[in-house]
């Protein structure tokens, strides 16, 4: 393809740092090209670029990263690194310390809504729930 769509996440002269945190809490992740306003990276296959744009603009919640996790184990570690400096939110959804947003979600939540009995009592589960806890959503 040689239009790759890929994002942008604007900094106040952090591009560097946010990237190399990424690419140390992710598999795979490296630094692809560097300079004193855009740094290029990637993290399992996916392409980013940071800019150190200035305090002008600020991330929210309108955009947010997925990280679908097949085990307990998985949710555990990338809520633990990536609330670090960060911040907690409700139904698997945290910031990080750069102020971007990620929902941290088993892979079997689509699996368990598929039955719209069942998927009452999921919802209601997990919307009391910081981090996800897969074992409670299966039993509920």
């Amino acid at each position: 393809m040689t239009h790759q769509i890929y994002p942008c996440l604007w900094f106040d002269g952090h591009a560097k740092a946010a990237a190399e945190f990424y690419c140390s809490v992710f598999k795979n992740g490296k630094i692809l090209s560097d300079t004193p306003m855009v740094v290029t990276f990637e993290v399992n296959g996916t392409k980013f670029m940071g800019l150190n744009g200035g305090p002008q603009f600020k991330f929210n919640e309108s955009i947010s990263f997925v990280v679908n996790c097949d085990t307990q184990d998985e949710i555990d570690y990338y809520w633990d690194k990536l609330t670090a400096g960060g911040e907690e939110s409700m139904c698997g959804w945290l910031k990080d310390k750069y102020g971007v947003s990620w929902q941290i979600v088993p892979t079997i939540i689509g699996e368990l809504m598929n039955d719209p009995e069942k998927a009452q009592r999921v919802i209601k589960a997990f919307m009391s729930m910081r981090k996800l806890d897969i074992e409670i959503m299966k039993n509920a």
